[in-house]
């Protein structure tokens, strides 16, 4: 019997069991969390990420997709292993922000436009911050130093390419998508590479076959959609926080995170940011550029660590649109902590090159 309560499965259900309990316990802290974390949705997520769902969803209807697939297809199957229609992904994920990535990964996946071992390369690798929140959020607003900015960017964007090189290895045994082959009467002449991405375009967007107004309302429904599933984890998130600080667990989880920071020649008084990163990104960057008497080298280090890692809201948010395709989880998992690692590490190895001047 006690085996049996203590099965991996099982876990879930007590931790829902505790949280539950916890709610009960300190109603009014839950309260003023959520109100926190629906703040944090309403006034910084809602605007920054629903016009691009809207827009990701047109451009697909509209065969744009398909068009930047044929052009880049022959940058991306060499170096990442994908499709060239992941190109469009990739761009549209590091100037979005994350979860834009993992949504386009999952609309490819929907339209078998990329296998398994391809979604969870490309999502790997596209789970980014945009630059409006690291540079203006996070350079601006919490460091007070635009000159932050580009060694933040370079550690941050270049980490996340290096896991895409990476992630090139990832399943390599898996075979790639196929490829529509364009038929060609015998002694005709091969089509440029510009034509062929406006004929698949134009073949896309006819077997889209939706109208511009029925193309744009449910462009807008899906986006709303996917909004709501991203305030609800925010909010939740925001109060598990909470509970935990009122309970004590955070304090423990930083005496750890001290001891680590310790060995590996970090100031200590960083572990707050780490731990409030580990489960948000927005409290981790602040919580970094607080962190007053650590060294701003230290302490953009450990920005770009949470910018990378990305906090445990958006793999939920991740997880969510994943849980509808087959893509597994854990790859993005080792992904993002490699992805922390690396940038924490090019900071060190940009500073003197891009960090600001003393």
């Amino acid at each position: 019997m006690v085996r049996f309560l203590f099965r991996p499965a099982i876990i879930p259900a007590w931790s829902a069991a505790v949280l539950a309990l916890l709610l009960a316990a300190f109603p009014a802290p839950a309260l003023e969390a959520s109100l926190r974390g629906l703040s944090i949705w309403w006034e910084v997520l809602f605007p920054a990420l629903f016009p691009f769902f809207v827009i990701s969803e047109l451009l697909l209807g509209f065969g744009i997709v398909h068009f930047f697939g044929k052009i880049l297809d022959p940058l991306m199957r060499p170096l990442f292993r994908i499709p060239g229609i992941g190109g469009f992904v990739v761009t549209m994920g590091y100037a979005s922000g994350y979860p834009v990535g993992a949504r386009l990964t999952a609309q490819l996946w929907e339209q078998k436009l990329i296998n398994r071992a391809e979604g969870e390369r490309l999502v790997a690798f596209t789970t980014t911050s945009d630059p409006i929140f690291l540079i203006g959020a996070v350079s601006v607003g919490f460091f007070h130093s635009v000159a932050l900015a580009p060694v933040l960017a370079a550690a941050h964007y270049g980490g996340g390419l290096l896991i895409g090189l990476l992630m090139r290895f990832h399943d390599r045994h898996a075979p790639a998508s196929s490829e529509e082959k364009v038929r060609r009467a015998p002694g005709a002449r091969r089509k440029s590479r510009l034509a062929e991405a406006l004929q698949a375009m134009h073949t896309a967007r006819l077997m889209d076959g939706r109208p511009l107004g029925k193309l744009m309302q449910d462009a807008v429904q899906a986006a709303l959609r996917l909004m709501i599933v991203v305030g609800g984890l925010v909010v939740v998130f925001s109060v598990i926080m909470e509970l935990l600080r009122q309970t004590g667990s955070i304090e423990v989880l930083a005496g750890g995170v001290r001891l680590a920071l310790g060995l590996a020649g970090m100031p200590a008084a960083l572990a707050d940011a780490v731990v409030s990163g580990t489960f948000e990104v927005t409290l981790g960057a602040r919580s970094a550029g607080s962190a007053t008497g650590s060294g701003l080298m230290n302490q953009a280090a450990i920005a770009a660590f949470v910018l990378s890692w990305a906090g445990l809201s958006v793999h939920a948010q991740v997880a969510s649109l994943l849980s509808r395709t087959d893509l597994r989880y854990k790859p993005f998992l080792i992904s993002r902590i490699l992805h922390g690692v690396i940038a924490a590490v090019l900071v060190y190895m940009f500073w003197g090159w891009l960090g600001p001047a003393a």
